[in-house]
């Protein structure tokens, strides 16, 4: 029988993969913007395979296409009667692609843009929201929850408490874009409340790329006991600015969110991030949004494991002018001096 999230977290590390949104964006089947996803309806062939393309790149989980795909964000590109149909889609391609392996499916809630804990009526409606994604994901059979990219810590705890009403296991993260919640904790702080209220696995992910999320990890690890999980999005974030949405471009403009690419992290240095955070105690790691399965496959690999993608991982033994001397030709040599 396929073991439960748990069970695979007590064995040892757990690899994750998202970043659908941007993926699926720079693909042309996804709307920059608003970032609903449409496509789980308008084309869902693009969705099947990326969840196949990160599966054969070694992920463990595949996480059905859901994030935005609630009311508040559909109401905004007037596609809230199509709410439903998109969960229950998205949930079903999920399921169909898990089938071909061992991967577990996990359903996905996220920050909802309607939580201000300066208005109590907004907890009724995020519970809502929330409420029926997860009835959908538990009527589909999901392994577990996903509550993701959450920024006020008091969202957090709702998405938790109904996570668990539906009797799933919850992995609930943070997008710390700031230094503080949007409710005024602190991140540590806000992930030991999590933990005391049943979260099975506490972290953070998006918003900050592998330099400026692992400071956070390190005192996670130090002080919770319960798992820990990590998807940074693969991007060079500094001290300076800590989040991708802050990273500019040479003239000053924004580079968030479609002109990143000057800023993406190789597959070499989200695979020094992988092995850096097992090494901190990080129990679910994988990457979020601008993920390719380049990175999730180098991750992978830098984790120990060999998967269905390594059959064509990079070989340079081969390359006309980078082999070794029985593959280089005589007469190429002399090209070879100009790259070294």
């Amino acid at each position: 029988m396929k073991q439960s999230i748990i069970e695979k977290l007590k064995k040892g590390t757990v690899l994750g993969a998202e970043g659908y949104l941007f993926e699926l964006e720079r693909r042309g089947f996804l709307k920059a913007g608003a970032f609903v996803p449409e496509v789980v309806l308008d084309y869902p062939s693009a969705v099947e395979e990326l969840h196949r393309e990160f599966l054969r790149a070694g992920a463990e989980v595949i996480v059905a296409f859901t994030y935005y795909a609630h009311r508040e964000k559909l109401r905004v590109i007037g596609r809230e009667k199509d709410l439903e149909p998109m969960n229950r889609q998205a949930l079903k391609i999920a399921k169909k692609v898990a089938k071909e392996t061992d991967a577990l499916v996990a359903g996905n809630i996220c920050n909802t843009w309607a939580y201000d804990p300066k208005d109590k009526s907004t907890e009724k409606v995020v519970r809502a929201m929330y409420t029926e994604q997860v009835g959908w994901a538990k009527e589909a059979g999901v392994d577990f929850i996903i509550a993701e990219t959450i920024e006020y810590v008091g969202e957090a705890l709702i998405a938790l408490d109904v996570i668990k009403k539906f009797k799933l296991p919850a992995l609930v993260t943070f997008g710390a874009t700031y230094e503080k919640s949007k409710d005024g904790i602190d991140w540590i702080e806000g992930c030991k409340m999590l933990e005391e209220k049943g979260a099975d696995v506490v972290g953070f992910n998006c918003i900050r790329g592998p330099k400026t999320i692992l400071p956070l990890l390190t005192r996670l690890r130090k002080s919770v006991s319960c798992y820990t999980a990590a998807q940074p999005v693969p991007y060079h974030t500094t001290n300076k600015q800590p989040a991708f949405q802050f990273l500019r471009q040479k003239d000053g403009s924004l580079a968030f969110p479609v002109n990143l690419d000057p800023f993406l992290c190789t597959r070499d240095e989200m695979a020094e991030f992988a092995k850096n955070a097992e090494e901190i105690g990080i129990n679910y790691i994988g990457i979020c949004c601008g993920a390719g399965p380049h990175h999730v496959r180098s991750m992978a690999e830098a984790l120990g494991r060999t998967v269905i993608a390594s059959k064509y991982s990079p070989d340079m033994t081969q390359h006309g002018l980078l082999g070794n001397t029985k593959v280089v030709k005589k007469h190429e040599k002399q090209f070879l001096q100009l790259w070294k």
